[in-house]
């Protein structure tokens, strides 16, 4: 039923709780894993003001996020499961969306960060955004508080 689960990861532990969910998941289904890395554009902050500043930025978070995605991926492959990454910038949410197409995947596996009331309002919601735009299933995964 599915053959590649979308799991977008933003290097937080939080976000990581989904990934015993889609283990399951993708070995219960014989499903590759999309491991997904979405950062903001910081060339908007900086473009005017110093443009240099917002190229090495980018390149910095891109060079993270590679280091982190091989470390996840590494992992997953350990245990068995077909595993690959992609990177992206731009608006979170619709990010997550538009790759989802992309690479047609099946579901969309994520924690959601469990914010509500202000924080909800003043951070928005990706997880939300993501439910209710995704024309595929969304796997949401609430975090147990330690």
């Amino acid at each position: 039923m599915y053959n590649k689960i979308l799991v977008p990861l933003d290097g937080s532990p939080l976000a990581e709780a989904v990934l015993p969910h889609a283990q399951a998941l993708a070995t219960s289904q014989e499903a590759e894993i999309v491991l997904l890395r979405v950062s903001a554009n910081p060339a908007a902050e900086f473009s005017f003001s110093d443009p240099s500043l917002a190229a090495t930025l980018i390149d910095s978070l891109e060079a993270e996020s590679l280091i982190y995605l091989q470390l996840i991926r590494s992992r997953l492959q350990r245990a068995g499961l077909r595993t690959s990454f992609l990177i992206r910038q731009g608006a979170i949410a619709e990010t997550i969306l538009s790759v989802a197409g992309e690479i047609k995947a099946d579901v969309v596996a994520m924690s959601t960060h469990g914010r509500s009331g202000v924080r909800r309002w003043l951070l928005g919601s990706i997880a939300n955004r993501v439910v209710n735009h995704s024309p595929i299933p969304v796997l949401l995964i609430r975090p147990q508080a330690e």
